[in-house]
């Protein structure tokens, strides 16, 4: 009894551990910029053709507008934690969003294909700083002890934001032009600029140390050609040697990349973190979400436009159960995070995740509308399970010191997952476009699959964590 005493007073003290209503001003504050990135991820896919068609172009060329921005969302994340201690984290978030706003503008007055698609890239490399950064800043002004509730906000933004932009775009373009895509950016850019300058808390710089050049170039490259890799292989729907060869310079990229953080006494990323048994749980577990979440988001949409016959804007209308869910059971999941640790939830989600993908990969096609409804909108509630408990299990894990360092290196492996996933699940469905329904079944079962690791992960931080706490490092 007396060993488990100091777990009761711990998780007490979390329970009534109360975030005073400025710091969920600054919450809210973060979330708009992490909305504002997450939402342009998916809105332009549905206004390709549009765009295409009025900038007297071609899809070969306009899909680099979605492929620029994810290139370039993976190039700029490693740089996000030296940026925010060099820096600080405040001012590095207002810089990021000041641009990102200001290359959304430059995406919607641009008149050549080329001129978008350099804007997009441009986006792209302010959100890879941006999303990082804004975790940072939460977790320092939070604590390890109340880190899933900020973070179940902001999972309202990283997780419903993808999910709704096909919706957004499809009710866009149907009534404006194609450049209000970009344009619905700059007002919620100014707005977060303008209560970020007043709440942002005043962090100080620290020295971190030259920056590390070969390090950032290598993982830099390395995530890039991952990204590049995964999509072709998604899009061709089979391995070429071209997508081979990229895949294995993204490996040696990365290869160097470690050999070279351990040659440097100013490593970019401190790969140390994953000696700690919780952050390596935590870390496992955000890949595993980040290929589930990714994986679903592509199966889902095709699976209405494909298997159900439903235009694009239809379609986004049937995601909309999966959205609320996950937007709704983020905030409670982040309490019972706070009050009971990671574990319980993890566990929860995991289980919910593989219930909620078996049965679509073993019915048939034709499953009424309603009953499909009815298994997504319990799946959107697992996200949130799944994907929010693996953040705080890893980021709780760490000294103060290291959180940059943390959140920079799970964004990186939920970018990695996220890009398998997606590849995997497309790639199943684009080599059965004969016999759909055998498609969508491997699509399912892959999404399985992931769930299975979710749940296998959930395992690993519950080995990793005590029961009933989250315990300060």
């Amino acid at each position: 009894m007396t060993t488990e005493q100091p777990v009761r007073t711990r998780q007490t003290d979390a329970a009534n551990d109360r975030i005073d209503r400025a710091t969920w001003k600054l919450c809210w504050v973060v979330v708009l910029g992490a909305f504002a990135t997450g939402l342009d991820s998916s809105i332009v896919n549905i206004g390709l053709d549009s765009i295409t068609t009025e900038l007297h172009s071609t899809l070969s060329t306009t899909q680099w507008i979605v492929s620029g921005y994810l290139l370039a969302l993976a190039v700029s994340l490693p740089a996000a934690g030296w940026l925010g201690r060099r820096y600080g984290s405040g001012p590095v978030w207002l810089t990021a969003l000041g641009f990102f706003t200001a290359a959304s503008l430059a995406c919607a007055v641009a008149s050549t294909p080329e001129g978008l698609i350099t804007a997009r890239i441009a986006q792209g490399l302010a959100g890879g700083v941006l999303i990082p950064t804004g975790q940072t800043i939460l977790g320092a002004a939070v604590g390890p002890r109340r880190l899933g509730r900020v973070m179940g906000v902001l999972g309202i933004a990283a997780s419903a934001a993808p999910a709704i932009g096909p919706l957004v775009g499809g009710l866009i373009l149907h009534s404006l032009p194609w450049p209000w895509l970009f344009a619905i950016n700059v007002p919620i850019g100014i707005v977060g600029i303008m209560l970020g300058r007043k709440m942002l808390p005043c962090s100080r710089p620290s020295d971190p140390g030259p920056m590390h050049w070969t390090g950032l170039a290598s993982i830099s490259a390395g995530l890039a050609l991952v990204v590049l890799a995964t999509s072709r292989w998604g899009d061709a729907g089979r391995l070429d040697p071209a997508t081979v060869a990229i895949a294995a310079c993204a490996a040696a990229a990365l290869a160097t990349f470690v050999v070279a953080t351990r040659r440097t006494a100013h490593p970019l990323l401190n790969l140390s973190l994953y000696r700690l048994p919780a952050f390596r749980a935590g870390s496992i577990a955000a890949a595993c979400s980040g290929a589930l979440v990714f994986g679903s988001g592509v199966v889902h949409a095709l699976y209405f436009q494909l298997g159900h016959g439903q235009n694009p804007l239809h379609a986004g209308m049937s995601l909309i159960g999966v959205a609320a869910a996950t937007a709704i059971t983020a905030p409670a999941a982040g309490r019972w995070i706070d009050r009971h640790g990671p574990a319980p939830a993890a566990l929860v989600g995991g289980c919910l995740a593989v219930a909620t993908t078996l049965p679509l990969a073993i019915t048939p096609l034709d499953l009424p509308t309603p009953v499909v409804q009815l298994v997504l909108v319990a799946y959107g509630a697992s996200v949130s399970l799944v994907a929010i408990p693996a953040g705080v299990t890893a980021y709780a894990a760490v000294p103060s010191t290291n959180l940059a360092d943390a959140i920079t290196q799970v964004n990186i492996l939920q970018r990695i997952g996220g890009s398998l996933g997606g590849a995997v699940c497309a790639v199943l469905i684009a080599s059965h476009t004969a016999d759909l329904p055998t498609g969508f079944r491997l699509a399912f079962g892959a999404l399985v699959v992931g769930a299975v690791g979710s749940l296998l992960a959930a395992l690993l931080i519950a080995s990793a964590t005590r029961p009933g706490a989250i315990v300060e490092p």
